[in-house]
């Protein structure tokens, strides 16, 4: 069995959850209230900033040209493609980009980006392999159900489709190659991948989560007249 199989064989009880969470349905349904997918966009434009420069610093540890060409252009295509359908979206809440740029990640945003680049700076290339992967499968495999929801098109369609689309689907194929292959040649760095792998699971679980609740900090810190400007 592929060593991606596995993972995904351990992961069934996370990934139906995704399923079957209300986000995922209402958003299949057409359904989702405006707000909660407002909070999507923000803070989902956050993350891919991130998630982008993840590529981009695993693109510096891999050791043949190939696997370094496509980290780097994957870095490219979230910041160059992906990020465009979450303008669009934003454009109708009359967001900017400079906007999206200025949102607070809401806690599980941060804890989800803050494990990504955790691995890409103190992991190898297989860790970082396997903690991005659950992202890219992740939503292949919950758009495609959302896809089996669906009745009709709706303001949320173009979602479905940016994440069934054959570009996406061949990128996260990529993806699962690359763990299959980094497992495969370093055996010892299974049990690390492994780790970073479900954490990131669950994380994309809780990101759904997070959008659907509009999760904020309970708190937040009064900022201090700044004194310098004279």
């Amino acid at each position: 069995m592929a060593f991606s199989d596995t993972l995904l064989a351990e992961a069934e009880p996370v990934w139906a959850a995704q399923y079957d969470h209300s986000f995922v349905t209402e958003l299949a349904a057409g359904t989702l209230d405006d707000a909660a997918f407002r909070h999507w966009v923000e803070q989902d434009y956050r993350y891919l900033l991130d998630y982008a420069d993840v590529f981009s610093l695993a693109a510096a540890r891999a050791d043949d040209e190939q696997t370094t060409t496509r980290l780097a252009e994957t870095a490219h295509r979230v910041l160059a493609d992906e990020l465009d359908l979450h303008r669009e979206f934003a454009a109708d809440y009359g967001l900017t980009a400079g906007d999206l740029e200025a949102v607070e990640k809401a806690p599980t945003c941060q804890a989800y980006t803050d494990h990504l680049v955790r691995c890409a700076r103190e992991g190898g290339l297989p860790t970082v392999a396997a903690a991005v992967y659950p992202c890219g499968q992740g939503y292949l495999d919950v758009a495609d159900h959302m896809a089996e929801l669906a009745d009709g098109q709706h303001r949320y369609t173009p979602f479905v489709e940016k994440y069934t689309s054959d570009a996406f689907r061949e990128t996260v194929g990529w993806m699962r190659d690359l763990v299959d292959r980094l497992a495969d040649e370093r055996p010892g760095a299974r049990e690390a991948m492994r780790a970073a792998f479900h954490r990131s699971a669950r994380l994309e679980h809780d990101f759904w989560e997070m959008a659907y609740t509009q999760e904020t900090w309970s708190v937040s810190p009064q900022r201090a007249p700044d004194t310098t400007a004279d």
